[in-house]
């Protein structure tokens, strides 16, 4: 068995491996001042909770773009989880994955961990030419070759971003739910006309950023295949005409694919 980490500016994301088999996932806020201590009661009771001993964990994964959250979390591994884990933990930098994916860019740390592990987890299913988004606290944009080769991205404010500087930079503009799709493009309030703004706004965005990508990716009209990820794929989806796969959980298999060619 063994544990995978993503550590986002907003949330952190945490599974457990057994057999291959994802037997166990939590999603829970990013808090920078969380201690070792507090991440191990938290997951203490997670485990319980779904009948799982900490003790036979053999491994831990961790991709992190909140060094402190990283150092905490180290810690609250090797403290509180199997007293073997020191020897078997592996932080994703760029550095340690070459021989799984090539970074051409002029700086190649500049690039963030989960960016890398979502860009190895996508091209090991498809083995193409992709775009992989990644809806987080920033959507990214992520574009790999058929060689596995990372060649750089756009970043753009995410969804939440977007809704909170709306709601706090105007007077009368207010916090909404974009969970529902509105009745129509044109707004009759401001509660509609600011969730069409949003989704429908987003997912032009998106198709017409994609396809500026894919003329630079694929000159002559090749295959692009285009993998959403993150907690507000599946809202944007319906708006966007982009997307030919949304897995939630790519990261996390990414996590799982380098345990197996790192630590394994």
């Amino acid at each position: 068995m063994f544990f995978v980490i993503d550590i986002g500016n907003s949330h952190t994301v945490t599974g457990l491996y057994s057999n291959d088999k994802l037997i166990g996932h939590w999603r829970f806020k990013s808090n920078r001042k969380s201690t070792p201590d507090e991440l191990a009661v938290l997951h203490n009771a997670l485990f319980t909770m779904a009948g799982i001993d900490k003790t036979a964990i053999k491994g831990v994964v961790l991709a992190s773009v909140v060094p402190t959250l990283e150092t905490a979390w180290l810690g609250c591994c090797t403290k509180h989880f199997n007293s073997n884990l020191d020897k078997k933990i592996f932080v994703v930098a760029v550095n340690d994955i070459k021989d799984l994916i090539s970074v051409k860019l002029k700086n190649p740390g500049e690039v963030g961990a989960d960016r890398l592990v979502n860009a190895i987890a996508a091209w090991n299913e498809f083995q193409t030419r992709l775009i992989v988004i990644d809806f987080g606290t920033a959507i990214t944009f992520d574009c790999i070759t058929e060689k596995c080769e990372y060649t750089g991205g756009l970043i753009i404010p995410g969804i939440a971003i977007s809704l909170e500087a709306l709601a706090t930079r105007t007077a009368k503009l207010p916090h909404i739910d974009v969970s529902e799709k509105p009745p129509s493009v044109i707004g009759k309030n401001t509660d509609h006309a600011m969730k069409s703004g949003i989704l429908y706004g987003y997912g032009a965005m998106i198709n017409g950023l994609i396809e500026n990508i894919r003329m630079e990716m694929a000159p002559g009209g090749e295959k692009v295949t285009v993998i959403a990820t993150g907690g507000m794929a599946k809202v944007i989806a319906p708006f966007t005409t982009a997307f030919d796969h949304i897995d939630p959980m790519l990261t996390l298999k990414g996590l799982e694919i380098i345990y197996k060619k790192k630590i394994l």
